[in-house]
């Protein structure tokens, strides 16, 4: 992106710009190099961002020409980061038009504004998700609640709602065995693979499913693997269906445990933002899968996403909010992986993906809407579930796990809940609930 030069003018000095238009509560005589701190980078973006919601195409396009120097694809943390947030806006402006800028410099910059995410094979995405406790976190504890809930039953039905296609449970399926001498069938749905959402696999969820199959057998557990047609966009409708006809064909056999796995797949189900906590009691899609998961009486659900908030409706509100929690996996990124590496490239593209997502889309086509800990706490409460407290031995398995990773990451408790964090700010949640009497 830095070495776009749609943006720069050659008869427009630096000066020149601050005297054209200042911009409020920047210096007006310092060099580009004052710019690369992490606040004026945001402060930048979100002039840029205001400058194109308003349709004012010169502003607009001289804080871009700043952005595009400052903030190289090749930089530092803080320097990705915007490179990020430079090339959702420049898609924006070009995919809603409310702001025109020149035609031709947006076929020039148009190479640059593609998101190469790469498509996984199974022992690249094990690999991919093992680099941090991103989603480790989240495993290690869901797999802690799920142990604890399901002891003695003979029958385990898993639906594992989950980005990861299914990461989490060959580890499950290990703890399972080496708990039981004889163990319990498992019975594994997932809903349809979701292939417009990184991260992305390159084989299709029956051959995932076939290849589960055969490593619980391995661990003498035998396994069943249902693959459900069903979608994050209309609220997992046919996966609850079909989980309600085998809730009554399997009524009154006390020795089959439902359990409801939710990893970081929720917040996918659409919502708009809330004007008010009563807002809350709306039909929304995401209020009535959690109310006819509660009809289902499930042994125990584990709900596990990142702790931030992307829903507003003010685009600007929510590049705010996505800066300030998605320089995480920037600044984490410099401690496990090297300048070049290809999973490093791989792992900015994802996120690129999502802060794309998050500022040129609106409508069904924004699909990340992330809601905090907080409020997914009162959507469960609200659809009738109660809070379960981890057990001493869950949160010993995540500090045992987090002991494998740099310094930085830490552990907290908040109620009954657990947060994982990066130099003390909240990146992930864990959840567990059981239905309320």
């Amino acid at each position: 992106m830095h070495q776009m030069t749609p943006f720069s003018n050659p008869t427009m000095n630096k000066s020149q710009i601050h005297r054209t238009r200042p911009w409020p509560g920047f210096p007006t005589s310092k060099a580009l190099g004052s710019f690369g701190d992490a606040n004026c980078m945001e402060q930048l973006l979100v002039h840029c961002a205001n400058a194109i919601e308003s349709n004012d195409a010169t502003l607009a396009q001289q804080i871009l020409w700043v952005l595009n120097n400052i903030a190289p694809p090749d930089g530092d943390s803080n320097q990705r980061l915007a490179c990020g947030f430079l090339r959702a806006l420049i898609a924006r402006a070009a995919k809603s038009g409310s702001c025109k800028l020149q035609l031709a410099a947006m076929a020039n910059a148009n190479t640059n504004l593609t998101i190469d995410t790469h498509r996984f094979s199974v022992i690249e995405l094990a690999s991919f998700v093992d680099l941090t406790p991103w989603h480790r976190f989240g495993f290690s504890a869901a797999n802690a609640a799920i142990l604890e809930a399901v002891e003695g039953y003979s029958v385990i039905h898993i639906v594992d709602l989950s980005l990861t296609h299914c990461m989490q449970i060959p580890t499950l399926i290990d703890a399972i065995a080496s708990r039981h001498e004889v163990p319990p069938l498992l019975k594994l749905t997932v809903a349809a693979a979701v292939d417009d959402i990184p991260p992305m696999l390159d084989l299709s969820y029956e051959e995932l499913g076939s290849k589960l199959v055969n490593f619980a057998r391995s661990k003498n557990v035998m396994m069943e693997f249902r693959v459900s047609p069903s979608s994050y966009k209309d609220g997992f409708a046919t996966l609850i269906e079909q989980l309600r006809m085998q809730h009554l064909v399997y009524a009154g056999e006390s020795g089959e445990a439902l359990v409801v796995n939710c990893h970081m797949m929720l917040h996918y189900i659409p919502e708009e933002s809330f004007e008010s906590c009563y807002a809350f009691e709306s039909s929304s899609l995401r209020t009535m899968f959690l109310k006819s998961l509660r009809s289902l009486d499930p042994t125990i659900v584990v709900l596990v996403d990142e702790d931030a908030d992307l829903t507003s409706n003010n685009m600007v509100c929510r590049l705010r909010s996505a800066f300030n929690y998605l320089w995480i996996p920037y600044d984490t990124m410099d401690t496990f992986l090297p300048h070049g590496s290809k999973q490093r490239q791989w792992y900015e593209a994802d996120i690129c993906w999502k802060i794309e997502n998050v500022i040129a889309h609106e409508g069904l086509q924004r699909v990340e809407r992330l809601e905090p800990r907080s409020r997914w706490v009162q959507r469960m409460r609200n659809a009738n579930f109660r809070g379960l407290p981890f057990a001493e031995d869950a949160v010993s398995e995540v500090k045992t796990m987090l002991d494998e990773h740099a310094a930085g990451w830490g552990l907290k408790k908040e109620e009954e809940d657990l947060v994982l964090t990066w130099k003390g700010h909240n990146v992930v949640f864990a959840t567990a609930w059981l239905p309320a009497a």
